[in-house]
């Protein structure tokens, strides 16, 4: 049987690609296709030499590690330790699942010549076939992690946020409400709701203390410096909750909002805050309430 080592480089680059792609979707990377593409090839021309078993040391187990390490840092580039090994199980469990449907492939098409070394399959099955395979495990995989994903417990409902407000920070943590819908209806804004007490630093008590009678029009206990600097600021957000069809919140505009997880932060500028005027919970185990979509 006659094999071609270029056709074994396209091969090997498609499929590397297909799982690089999986891994950095599940993982929410930044794809950049270019640096797909070189870490693809990376892999690719490794498993050629390992196939030729050009240099015996090509089938160290220690050096396919240091090899997966080098594809990651390639394809995402990830900052810490912690988010490599992440990239890294994500990497893995992905390609364990595109072997699996590559076996399952191989015993339907049941190709007449065929060869396995170093951990390699070889054979003149077509092209399409190698495609077709990365395509079903990529549905497979995605549909799997699209599952788990949905099924939210405790830990995925609660963020740490910090909120940039008058040159100060407030660091404080948020609830994921995936009913939370709240934007201000004239420029469109995401609403993050806060509890009132939090702003205490960064907002006059005078605003913060006579939340209702602002909203009903009455500013008699606002002086008149807090009106020039504050009145035309404000942001009045009609909400319809639970017990409370024609709700209304006093807003406020914020120079950011960053959105802490295990191991990143998203920083976003067009953010309102809906201020309001009790706690969220009896025991205080979140301060704020945020839509899912800020997570995108």
């Amino acid at each position: 049987m006659t094999i071609y080592i270029d056709v074994v480089l396209i091969e090997n680059v498609i499929m590397n690609s297909i799982i690089l792609l999986a891994t950095g979707l599940i993982l929410k990377e930044k794809i950049k296709i270019i640096r797909l593409v070189i870490a693809s090839l990376l892999g690719a021309i490794y498993s050629v030499i390992s196939y030729m078993s050009i240099l015996e040391i090509y089938s160290s187990m220690i050096l396919k590690i240091v090899l997966s390490i080098v594809i990651i840092y390639i394809a995402f580039n990830p900052q810490t330790i912690k988010k490599m090994w992440k990239d890294i199980l994500i990497f893995y469990l992905t390609s364990f699942v595109f072997g699996g449907a590559a076996f399952a492939l191989i015993y339907i098409v049941k190709p007449q010549d065929i060869l396995m070394k170093n951990g390699l399959f070889l054979g003149t099955y077509p092209l399409k076939t190698v495609i077709l395979g990365a395509i079903i495990a990529f549905l497979v995989i995605m549909a799997a992690f699209t599952m788990v994903k949905s099924k939210f417990n405790k830990k995925d409902m609660f963020y740490e946020i910090e909120i940039g407000i008058k040159g100060k920070k407030i660091e404080t943590t948020a609830m994921l409400d995936t009913g939370n819908l709240l934007k201000e209806p004239i420029t469109n804004t995401p609403v993050i709701v806060v509890e009132h007490t939090l702003l205490y630093d960064c907002i006059p008590k005078e605003i913060l203390n006579h939340v209702d009678e602002l909203l009903g029009g009455e500013f008699d206990n606002i002086s008149e410096k807090i009106k020039e600097e504050y009145m035309a600021k404000l942001k009045f957000i009609p909400f319809s909750s639970l017990g409370k069809q024609n709700g209304m919140l006093l807003g406020l505009k914020v120079e950011y909002v960053k959105i802490k997880e295990e191991d990143k932060e998203e920083k976003k500028e067009n953010i309102i805050l809906g201020i309001y005027n009790k706690s969220l919970t009896k025991r205080g185990e979140y301060r704020a309430l945020m839509g899912i979509e800020l997570l995108g």
